[in-house]
């Protein structure tokens, strides 16, 4: 268990902007949100400032969200990041659970999808929940 300050901070790392934003648009009631539009872009932000959980892309240029995941868990290990990707076949999932990532999720990822595999990363990391306090709770 790690413990944390509120406000929880996540990093969303995806070479797509309107994609960022959707993301954006459901979770900035419960987190600071930082973005990043590359691996590269996210493991600077890792390096400079406190990430609680990151949401990649896998398809980026030059790093992929597999060799993102890799890189930020040499820099902060205990931080909880979770691969969102169209192509999720059993071989990329194999590659993401070596790479000790969180959980793989599907594009187009649902709602629902998203907020549990969210919640269930915090409350496995900081035993705490962003949803489950104040007045947005879901």
């Amino acid at each position: 268990m790690v413990v944390h300050q509120q406000p929880f901070q996540l990093l969303i790392a995806d070479d797509d902007a309107q994609f960022r934003e959707v993301l954006r648009a459901l979770l900035e009631p419960y987190f600071t949100l930082l973005e990043a539009s590359s691996g590269e872009e996210a493991l600077e932000i890792v390096e400079g400032e406190r990430v609680d959980l990151l949401l990649l892309d896998m398809h980026m240029e030059r790093l992929t969200g597999i060799e993102t995941i890799l890189q930020v868990k040499i820099i902060v290990p205990v931080t909880p990041c979770i691969l969102i990707t169209a192509d999720a076949t059993e071989e990329l999932v194999r590659e993401a659970t070596d790479a000790e990532a969180y959980s793989v999720l599907k594009k187009p990822v649902r709602k629902a999808d998203l907020l549990q595999t969210v919640d269930a990363a915090m409350v496995a990391t900081y035993r705490s929940s962003p949803f489950r306090a104040g007045p947005h709770a879901v």
